[in-house]
């Protein structure tokens, strides 16, 4: 792995007031561990984020100089804070460690080749795992893990035992994690025809009937009679 050079600085003082006044200098704060004590320092952000530009997921090793010191020591990033509305770094920990004792470190995997299953039947490569976690020595860090997928067919699945890393490095997971696995494919969605709209009938509109002139006469006269309409008698 190709090693990068970072130049640190130490500090006077901890706490919020410090860590705010580092940060408008247009420093941020760090820890620096591994060595006979931690030390307070700072670091130049824009150069951490340039160092893992492209890395995510991968533990690199690093050449760190200590501002005023001649001899450059062997060191990797362990932890980032990110402010989370501004993504703006916050904070670095930075782990000092010796070439000749191992490590353990993440390394991120990349999928090598076409799986059967997404060539010949059209299926989705789904990666479950994007890290693996590795023990190695601080010089031997490999970029990445290659996971070849082409000999998935549908629901079939690669698990780290699967994996081949690099001489000298051991990866860490469970042997029977699973890392990458092909799902069919999605049935395409058969469009529902719309319900015809209901009709919605029109109300009925009842009115009375307004009696005839000889007919309201009758109805008064059987009112009178006790309910019963008067019949009407024979011309002699």
């Amino acid at each position: 792995m190709q090693m990068q050079e970072l130049t640190i600085a130490r500090r006077e003082g901890t706490g919020k007031q410090v860590a705010k006044r580092l940060r408008r200098q247009g420093v941020v704060p760090a820890v620096l561990y591994g060595g006979a004590r931690s030390e307070a320092v700072s670091v130049d952000p824009k150069a951490v984020l340039r160092m893992i530009a492209g890395h995510a997921g991968t533990t690199q090793l690093l050449s760190l100089k200590m501002e005023g010191e001649g001899n450059g020591r062997l060191a990797i990033i362990r932890a980032m804070q990110f402010d989370p509305v501004t993504e703006r770094l916050l904070h670095v920990d930075i782990q000092e460690v010796s070439a000749d004792k191992p490590i353990t470190v993440r390394v991120s995997i990349h999928p090598v080749g076409e799986a059967i299953g997404v060539k010949d039947t059209k299926g989705i490569l789904n990666l479950v795992l994007h890290e693996v976690t590795v023990s190695c020595l601080p010089t031997v860090i490999p970029e990445r893990i290659d996971a070849d997928v082409t000999s998935l067919a549908i629901g079939d699945v690669l698990t780290i035992a699967d994996l081949k890393a690099p001489e000298g490095v051991r990866i860490v997971n469970d042997p029977g994690q699973a890392v990458a696995t092909v799902a069919p494919p999605m049935a395409e969605e058969t469009p529902t025809p719309a319900a015809p709209a209901a009709v919605t009938a029109e109300p009925e509109v009842l009115t009375e009937r307004k009696p005839k002139e000889g007919e309201e006469a009758a109805s008064d006269d059987a009112k009178k009679a006790g309910g019963r309409p008067a019949k009407a008698e024979k011309d002699k």
